[in-house]
């Protein structure tokens, strides 16, 4: 007993406050959410290249290398700012999805209310009819379908449209020589918001060549939302789906009805913060096809 005594004497035990925890659960909740951003977008490759160059600094004040030291210690505000720079188009888009978060709704642990912009089972049904009816008859199309970010912005370049979501009225939409077909079309929930809208062209230089502007605009689309984009190629017929960046190539009527019906079902990302430290984020492998 007497040597506890001691060793719990030596011990240091803090003093807790309530504004400690809150401030232990917001930097939770940002480095958390800073993390998931750096995977999840292309400053992940940059943030490693920083890395990297740490190292590089690291082995040089440990072999006391002067002059790699001097010229890091000289860099530090040139470096801070290039950064600054270079990750402009991912910082735009973290502060854009930032926006679209409802931060109470995050911290506080119960359920907000179901997302509005769910689809139903009729309105999947007429889109993959839709795609594959198309891709039959080689009939280009771009079809985006919103989730929790809402696509105002490139909604707004477009016709706004409100109508039922049908496999007639997809088709109407991009059959040839119809003032709606050039262009892309916007799904929220059950209804059509948008068509002839411009989506971002995507800047990676790994997608394969022979791919078209209609694709390099799902992919790009996929890299500032979290919308899945469905895009029917009028070269071959063949149906792809990107999303998060990725884009898969020729899937299968069961895959696309499989990658819809898992957006249908999945839980908003921003619902329940507490829910995320508990359980963690699972994050499905996609795969590439370049």
């Amino acid at each position: 007993m007497h040597v506890l005594g001691a060793v719990s004497q030596e011990l240091y035990f803090p003093d807790m406050h309530l504004t400690d925890i809150i401030e232990i659960l917001i930097l939770t909740y940002l480095i958390y959410h800073i993390a998931m951003w750096l995977i999840n977008t292309k400053a992940w490759m940059l943030m490693r290249g920083i890395v990297v160059l740490g190292i590089f600094v690291l082995l040089a004040a440990v072999f006391k290398m002067h002059t790699i030291l001097f010229l890091a210690r000289n860099s530090v505000t040139v470096l801070a700012t290039a950064a600054v720079v270079v990750f402009q188009p991912e910082l735009r888009r973290a502060l854009e999805k930032l926006g679209e978060k409802q931060f109470l709704s995050s911290i506080v642990p119960f359920e907000t209310n179901k997302e509005s912009s769910r689809f139903s089972e009729d309105t999947m049904d007429s889109i993959v009819d839709a795609a594959y009816n198309m891709g039959r008859v080689k009939t280009g199309a771009l079809i985006v379908v919103e989730q929790a970010i809402h696509l105002t912005e490139y909604e707004s370049t477009g016709i706004k449209m409100d109508c039922l979501v049908s496999m007639q009225v997809l088709m109407n939409i991009f059959e040839h020589n119809t003032p709606l077909h050039d262009g892309a079309i916007i799904i929220r929930g059950d209804r059509i918001v948008s068509a002839t809208c411009y989506l971002p062209l995507s800047d990676n230089m790994g997608l394969s060549k022979e791919l078209g502007t209609r694709h390099r605009a799902a992919v790009g689309m996929s890299e500032v939302s979290d919308a899945l984009i469905i895009v029917v190629s009028e070269e071959n017929g063949k149906v792809s789906v990107a999303q998060g960046g990725v884009l898969d190539r020729a899937v299968t009527r069961e895959e696309l009805r499989e990658k819809l019906t898992y957006i249908q079902n999945r839980k908003p990302e921003n619902k329940n913060f507490l829910q995320h430290i508990w359980k963690g984020r699972n994050k499905d492998e996609k795969r590439t096809d370049e």
